[in-house]
């Protein structure tokens, strides 16, 4: 998949596990419900995240960037209240799933700028994110916490600098 080149937004990936899902938590946070998607994988998800991540939208093209791909769409959209949104579908050759996300994401993003939210960002993330030439913001989430506020507040404000208007 490569996203509108067209589009003047900043691309914001998002990935679901440990950044929608805070699969470190011990307990299920305040705010949180525990959904069943799949046999013996609990998943937390928080309505405000659906928030938040709408929040972003006038300012970037939300795009899936997780291994959940389509399911993303079809399990976690209808519950925070998001549109189906654009997803880059990581290829399955045997590999580490950790490396496969990386080259997918390059081909997606073109030379647009882009922030991407993940729990699990490797090296060759930052390596990448600091030769492209374009505006790059990689966002480390903790996946005991998930989203928070302060990322979001983070994200915008590096979406209002690169459009010119300074942070909020």
């Amino acid at each position: 998949m490569i996203l509108d080149i067209g589009d003047p937004r900043p691309v914001l990936l998002v990935d679901v596990d440990g950044v929608l899902n805070p699969w470190g938590a011990t307990d299920c946070p305040p705010g949180f419900s525990t959904h069943n998607f799949f046999p013996g994988e609990r998943v937390l998800l928080s309505r405000a995240h659906g928030e938040l991540l709408t929040s972003l939208a006038s300012a970037y093209e939300l795009v899936w960037a997780t291994a959940w791909e389509h399911n993303a769409n079809r399990f976690i959209a209808p519950i925070l209240a998001l549109p189906e949104l654009p997803v880059i579908e990581f290829p399955v050759d045997g590999r580490d799933p950790y490396f496969r996300k990386l080259p997918a994401v390059i081909e997606a993003v073109g030379q647009r700028p882009c922030a991407w939210i993940d729990d699990e960002h490797r090296p060759d993330h930052y390596t990448w994110a600091e030769r492209r030439g374009v505006p790059t913001l990689l966002v480390d989430i903790d996946p005991a916490e998930g989203l928070t506020l302060e990322v979001v507040t983070r994200l915008a404000d590096w979406a209002a600098e690169l459009a010119g208007r300074g942070p909020r």
